[in-house]
């Protein structure tokens, strides 16, 4: 990952990391989603939902408020 990005969410779940970056989204926040999920193993790995390092407490924030996770 480059520089200037902050990990704020894991899970295994696709569907709760996809809810909480188009919540962040909708906050104008901009996130992405990387997947470390074994291709031929899928209940191994999570995923990993990034924002920029000067966004973080922000989302966080979102995040604690919805509950996600």
């Amino acid at each position: 990952m480059e520089k200037g990005w902050k990990n704020i969410y894991n899970t295994t779940e696709e569907y709760l990391v996809s809810m909480a970056k188009d919540l962040l989204q909708e906050g104008g926040i901009e996130a992405i989603i990387i997947n470390h999920k074994d291709s031929a193993y899928v209940c191994w790995g999570e995923y990993e939902l990034f924002v920029r390092e000067e966004k973080e407490a922000e989302a966080v924030a979102i995040l604690e408020q919805i509950k996600i996770g």
